[in-house]
């Protein structure tokens, strides 16, 4: 996940402290055990009328491009929701959640967007992401725990980014990057893809689907 480029334009050094506000840390006494990153941009402007199907790197971009622009954003997308395994207890994700709300609210804007990645999508890959949406558990909730945890704060699934995040690289960079022999053409699985990764004979592509989700503030 750390090879997409379009995470440089808000995780490289020199962009990072421009979103700064929008980070935060869990802390365990003094340790850092989690973290969260969102970034303002504005939507409905110019040809902004619909959350973008490039979901995680286009909002990315259009933060970005608000930035140099001098464009007033209107509204936050959250980016990242990270925690250490020792802090993945009941209501920790939720917290997280809630300080991401918060900043937004601070700032003025009426809703939080969030281009989810569900957490056990990774286990069916092969199963297109609509489909895995119509999974229910037997008391109607989804199946995914993480798509749970947003929509019981007040989350809404507003659509499907079926290229939220595209990673592109030569065959002996994806060996690199996953420890995994890409030593045939066609579609491989990798452990904790969301779907499998598109091989060639010089080059493989990654293509995640996320889903979008709103929070009013």
């Amino acid at each position: 996940m750390r090879q997409d480029r379009t995470a440089m334009l808000y995780y490289g050094e020199a962009a990072f402290g421009h979103f700064a506000d929008c980070a935060f840390a869990a802390l365990d006494g003094g340790e850092v055990v989690g973290r969260a990153f969102a970034i303002p941009f504005a939507f409905g402007v110019d040809d902004r009328t619909t959350l973008p199907d490039a979901g995680w790197d286009e909002v990315i971009r259009w933060g970005h491009e608000d930035r140099m622009l001098g464009r007033r954003p209107t509204t936050m997308s959250a980016l990242e929701i990270a925690l250490l395994p020792k802090a993945r207890v009941s209501g920790s994700s939720r917290a997280m959640l809630d300080a991401l709300k918060g900043c937004a609210r601070a700032k003025g804007f009426a809703e939080l967007y969030a281009p989810v990645r569900p957490n056990q999508k990774h286990l069916v890959p092969r199963m297109p992401m609509r489909a895995y949406l119509e999974r229910r558990r037997a008391d109607g909730q989804h199946t995914d725990s993480w798509l749970r945890t947003h929509l019981a704060i007040g989350g809404e699934i507003v659509k499907i980014a079926p290229c939220s995040m595209t990673i592109v690289g030569t065959l002996a960079e994806w060996t690199q990057w996953t420890g995994v022999a890409f030593d045939r053409a066609g579609e491989i699985e990798i452990p904790g893809a969301l779907v499998p990764v598109l091989v060639s004979a010089e080059h493989a592509v990654y293509v995640e689907p996320n889903v979008w989700i709103r929070h009013p503030v």
